[in-house]
Formats: structure tokens, C-alpha cells, sequence
């Protein structure tokens, strides 16, 4: 082919590129508008569809998939019913352990103690040896991490009512204790045993579901007015 052969077919092809560019520019049939009809109004003012899942949900499709492999049997768990394993907390509501549980709890009621030992100083306007106050927040707290541990161990956990029914006899013992102590002993006496009492029957009540809670409570401040004592 010659060269102005050539040339004539690039311009052929040049001048149709700008036909094809002109079909889609200015001078094309379409043009934008603001302007909305009645349907898309309706569309964008309707309400979501707020109704549920209309079939059915991954878990219930992953259920008909899992007996299917089963072989129609029912799967070993089931999304209606708890499948935690007898005698084991659900969701692992208690990682740390009984272990580690002893050693939370004593910590904090051994500056529990502290904080009572230092209130009764201040109470009966002694001076506060600090020494004696930290020696016997260390001498309380091994016998609170063995409470603790014990109390707090999965045998323990498998009898919530007796557990329940240990700690309301505790807290309802502690604290008639620290009501008629602290109205009939002498103040050096209180000041030795309100704080390791009082720890234990602030532990005792919270260690308890809230109707036990309630009920210790309750036997506390009637023992209180029954006898006329006054709550210090």
C-alpha cells in the first residue's frame, strides 16, 4: 500500500474518533435535570424495612448444614439451648481462677482492714501507730487468701443455695457482733476486733446473691432496734 493510501485511512479514521466523541458531548440527546418525578420522591421517602430477617439466619442455615453432615442426627450443640458443660461457668465468666480470685479478694480486704483499724483509731482519738495498723493487715491477709480460695473453689460454686446460706450466717453473726461489741465492750477491745469483723461481714454481704444480701442486712438492723442498741 502507498504511503498516501496510508494517509487516507488514518484521516478516514481520525474523522470518525471525532464523530464517536461528538455523540457523547454537548451536542447529545441526553441532558441532566434537577428535577424529581413522582416514583423517585416515593423512593427516597419510604420507610426502611425494620420487619426482621425474611428468611432464614446464618445460624439456622449453618444447623440444617451441620445435620446434613450428621447425617440427619442433631448436632453436638444447639443455638436454642446452653451448651456450656456441666459444671463449668458460661462464657468463662470467671478466667483468673480461684486463684487468682484468693489473691484479688485478700489484697483488698486486707486494705480494707487497714482502712477500719485506721477509722476506729481515729473514731476513739488515738494516735495512729502506723507499724502496728500495717502488721495486722499483713497478719490477715494469708487467713483471707485461704478463705477466699476455699469458698471460691468449683466445688464450692456447684452449691450456690449452701454457699449462700454459709456466708448469710457469716454476715448475720459478724454483724450483730460489731453492734453489741461496739455498744457493751470497752474501746481498746473494739479497736482490736472491729476491723478483721467488720472486713469479714463486709465480704460475707457481698459475696451473696441480693435477696440473701437483703435479708442479712435486714437481720442486722432488727437485732439493732430490738435490743436499742446504737449503730456507731
Amino acid at each position: 500500500m502507498t504511503s498516501s493510501g496510508q494517509a487516507t485511512n488514518r484521516n478516514q479514521r481520525h474523522v470518525a474518533s471525532k464523530k464517536d466523541g461528538n455523540s457523547t458531548g454537548t451536542d447529545s440527546h441526553f441532558k441532566p435535570t434537577t428535577e424529581l418525578n413522582q416514583e423517585t420522591i416515593e423512593y427516597l421517602l419510604q420507610h426502611p424495612d425494620r420487619s426482621g430477617p425474611k428468611g432464614k439466619t446464618l445460624f439456622e442455615l449453618a444447623d440444617e448444614r451441620q445435620r446434613e453432615l450428621n447425617g440427619g442426627k442433631l448436632p453436638k450443640w444447639d443455638v436454642d439451648k446452653d451448651n456450656t458443660p456441666e459444671g463449668m461457668n458460661p462464657f468463662d465468666d470467671d478466667p483468673i481462677g480461684p486463684f487468682g480470685n484468693a489473691l484479688l479478694y485478700s489484697f483488698s480486704l486486707a486494705t480494707l482492714h487497714l482502712t477500719l483499724d485506721v477509722v476506729v483509731y481515729s473514731q476513739y482519738r488515738e494516735d495512729i501507730i502506723w507499724s502496728e495498723i500495717f502488721q495486722r493487715a499483713g497478719t490477715v491477709f494469708p487467713i483471707f487468701f485461704v478463705l477466699v480460695y476455699l469458698l471460691h473453689a468449683q466445688i464450692c460454686l456447684r452449691f450456690p443455695i449452701v454457699r449462700n446460706l454459709f456466708f448469710l450466717v457469716v454476715s448475720v453473726a459478724a454483724g450483730c457482733y460489731m453492734v453489741y461489741s461496739g455498744n457493751v465492750n470497752g474501746y481498746f477491745y473494739v479497736m482490736k476486733t472491729a476491723p478483721p469483723v467488720g472486713a469479714l461481714w463486709i465480704w460475707s454481704v457481698f459475696e451473696m446473691s441480693l435477696p440473701y444480701a437483703l435479708s442479712s442486712i435486714l437481720a442486722v438492723v432488727g437485732y439493732l432496734l430490738w435490743n436499742g442498741f446504737e449503730f456507731f
